[in-house]
């Protein structure tokens, strides 16, 4: 992850109040979980933006959405990857995931 993204994530911005719980983001969310070879990034990108996306995440969800960039989603990906979700997420959590994704990548 690049400095400019850990700077405009929220786990970046919580670091000044919550340093303690930026560190276990750190480690072992990023060091241990996302490392781990069983699922490749861009896998691990599409599950994260899905639950970011049904649960209605949308400061974590920007964050995210450049993330699924650098692993590899295209914008039309992503863009199927919410349309997909409208049936199962509901509509309202599609519409504001495009809304922001549009925000965000356009």
């Amino acid at each position: 992850m690049t400095t400019s993204h850990i700077n405009s994530s929220p786990r970046g911005a919580a670091r000044r109040f919550t340093p303690e719980l930026a560190d276990l983001v750190d480690s072992p969310l990023y060091d241990r979980v996302w490392s781990d070879q069983r699922l490749s990034p861009r896998d691990r990108s599409i599950a994260t933006l899905s639950a970011l996306i049904a649960l209605y995440r949308p400061e974590e969800l920007r964050a995210h959405l450049r993330r699924g960039v650098d692993n590899g989603l295209t914008t039309d990906e992503i863009s199927a990857l919410i349309t997909h979700l409208a049936f199962y997420a509901g509509f309202p959590a599609a519409i504001s995931a495009s809304v922001i994704a549009a925000d965000t990548l356009l």
